[in-house]
């Protein structure tokens, strides 16, 4: 068996604009991340090896699997201009779990196309009533558009000062359209509870045999005047239900306003991304987009170092060795408790 073999990146090229969550938390000259070496190279006796020409995979969507020190990674690379960069190779990559190189990558795939979970969470509160018409449509058009396969689903929740599921999992068009037809406005807004509740018992609770990808598409101004978890809780959640959040603006106003600032750091921190379409009936255009980097991820199962079943959060620190590309993944995860 080959040796395994790492190239060393200096902690002094790391990005200076990180930001803290993102940056390791005790980071010196003499600290270093590992470029990943071939998944081939990696392997031990019996572990899988990856195929790294391979445009499908079936590997899992981010996760810690319980009793199973291996974490799964899904992530997207863009370039400066926000055009998504879908064929570089493992060893274009460096990678800090917890503050540590990795003991081991066991696999990397690129353009997965795993099966969806997709929760369309919209914003029901009195608020958006004069461009709620809109927003269901848009909804309706992107849910036809993304679910593919037989093996896709997607569940319907509206939110104001309480969430309601108007359609649970299911892979019928039919029914979905019907359960963003039945939502009505009016009412407050919670909805850090939407989220916390869309993820505790929704998205957590979908595990089955096959490996799938958990999407959230939260389509809201962002404002919340009635909940009763914070919004950490909530982001909190949908790491461990690991899920990516996608959310859209309904603030179609030019200047950001402080509900947007949430929808970004619910978006950034869980590896997702937020949209600010300038109308209404702009909102198709962020439909699109979100479908469009649905397919052009990336996949890297790796086991940690130093790893322990003690339920405590561990950051996650991926970046590119090209500085011209900029990584989006989650900022962490939470360690099962043996």
């Amino acid at each position: 068996m080959n040796r395994l073999f790492f190239g060393l990146v200096l902690a002094a090229v790391l990005p200076p604009a990180l930001s803290p969550a993102q940056q390791p938390a005790s980071t010196n000259p003499s600290q270093s991340a590992q470029a990943m070496a071939s998944p081939k190279a990696n392997a031990q006796p019996g572990a899988p090896a990856a195929d790294t020409n391979a445009s499908t995979t079936d590997t899992n969507a981010p996760t810690m699997k319980l009793g199973v020190n291996e974490v799964s990674l899904i992530f997207t690379v863009t370039d400066k201009r926000g055009r998504y960069i879908p064929n570089l190779s493992q060893s274009d990559f460096a990678l800090l779990d917890d503050q540590r190189a990795p003991a081991r990558v066991n696999s990397f795939h690129r353009q997965i196309n795993l099966p969806l979970r997709v929760g369309i969470l919209l914003d029901t509160s009195t608020s958006i009533r004069s461009r709620f018409q809109f927003e269901q449509q848009a909804a309706t058009e992107f849910l036809l558009q993304i679910l593919k396969a037989r093996s896709d689903q997607a569940f319907v929740m509206g939110f104001d000062v309480t969430p309601d599921v108007t359609q649970d999992w299911t892979n019928d068009l039919d029914g979905l359209t019907s359960g963003i037809e039945k939502l009505r406005p009016g009412g407050g807004t919670a909805l850090f509870d939407a989220v916390y509740t869309a993820c505790h018992d929704k998205l957590r609770t979908e595990r089955g045999a096959e490996p799938v990808r958990k999407v959230m598409i939260l389509i809201s101004d962002g404002d919340d005047d009635q909940s009763r978890v914070y919004e950490k809780e909530a982001i909190s959640e949908c790491l461990r239900a690991e899920t990516t959040i996608y959310a859209i603006s309904t603030n179609w106003t030019p200047s950001r306003g402080p509900g947007d600032k949430v929808l970004a750091q619910m978006s950034e921190d869980t590896g997702g991304k937020v949209f600010f379409p300038p109308s209404v009936e702009e909102m198709s255009k962020s439909f699109h987009s979100i479908e469009e980097e649905l397919r052009s991820q990336y996949a890297l199962n790796y086991t940690p170092a130093d790893f322990k079943y003690n339920g405590q959060f561990r950051s996650i620190y991926l970046y590119c060795t090209d500085r011209h590309y900029i990584v989006r993944a989650k900022k962490g995860y939470f360690a099962p408790r043996q």
